[in-house]
């Protein structure tokens, strides 16, 4: 009755995917950057949700994702830590989605755009949070480094989706 069963091979690709993502997050807490910044990182995880939008499709990115975010939240973080990757992941994820079923933007665009949105989506929970409107005044810095590792991500995951592809999406 409408039921969607997934090949073996399609289950493998996403649990590797939610283990990758799970070593990234772990490792990325491990990495003592102080950018002197607080709350930026390199979003490491992100090149798992990238690879898998490409690889998959939106709906198992987004079981990546949140899987990874609540597990990596228990792990290595907290409820807050969780409920502001969320609501990045959310909607970075949700904008990704968007900008790659015009097939017109490339990997490292959308990367980009989702680095930007997850750092967006992280001060406006903050914001209400700490009900504090002069938070806003974090964004052009949360815009530059969500630019910058976006970037980075998009590039590595133009790398890397083609090979993956080659041996998991036949």
């Amino acid at each position: 009755m409408g039921r969607k069963y997934f090949s073996a091979k399609t289950i493998a690709l996403l649990a590797m995917m939610i283990a990758v993502a799970m070593v990234f997050s772990y490792v990325e807490s491990l990495i003592p950057i102080n950018f002197g910044i607080p709350g930026v990182k390199l979003g490491l995880a992100n090149l798992a949700i990238v690879a898998a939008l490409y690889l998959l499709d939106g709906k198992q990115a987004l079981l990546i994702s949140v899987v990874r975010i609540i597990l990596s939240g228990f792990l290595f973080g907290n409820l807050a830590s969780i409920m502001y990757s969320l609501a990045g992941g959310l909607l970075s994820l949700s904008i990704m989605i968007l900008l790659k079923k015009t097939k017109k933007i490339s990997v490292v665009t959308v990367s980009v755009a989702g680095g930007i949105c997850h750092n967006i989506g992280q001060i406006i929970v903050a914001m209400l949070v700490v009900e504090n409107l002069k938070l806003v005044y974090y964004i052009p810095v949360l815009l530059i480094s969500g630019f910058l590792t976006g970037l980075l991500i998009g590039v590595v995951s133009q790398i890397l989706i083609p090979r993956v592809k080659r041996v998991f999406v036949s």
